[in-house]
């Protein structure tokens, strides 16, 4: 797991390689990611917007970028957390993701991102 805080909204990262989906004969592999989100702040805040970088092994990059997260935009009180799992295919067994979430501060309606650390995707077989 990794994690990081910005502007005291910890995000921290678990990754899962989903081999029943994945086809390694077809160069298409399938990671899981869960995602929790946890506001250490004094002050109210609502997700606006997720941006991603995405990078597989060939380091053949992808931007993926859009409204909310999962079809929400969690309005987190102080000490609160919101989780969700979401998914991305890789043409390589091994890739990286990385990117922001754009927050709104409800007190005074300023707008900050709050980092998503990078990640590694990679497959049990390739830990070692």
């Amino acid at each position: 797991m990794v994690k990081a805080i910005t502007q005291n909204i910890g995000i921290s990262v678990e990754t899962f390689f989903q081999e029943k989906q994945s086809k390694p004969d077809l160069d298409f592999y399938v990671y899981s990611y869960r995602i929790t989100i946890k506001n250490e702040s004094d002050y109210t805040v609502q997700l606006l917007s997720r941006y991603w970088e995405i990078f597989d092994a060939i380091m053949e990059k992808r931007i993926l970028e859009g409204d909310g997260v999962v079809g929400e935009q969690p309005v987190l009180s102080p000490g609160q957390s919101y989780q969700y799992v979401s998914y991305c295919q890789l043409k390589t067994d091994a890739g990286r993701m990385k990117g922001y979430y754009t927050f709104n501060r409800q007190e005074d309606d300023s707008q900050f991102d709050a980092i998503i650390p990078e990640f590694t995707l990679l497959p049990e077989y390739r830990k070692n």
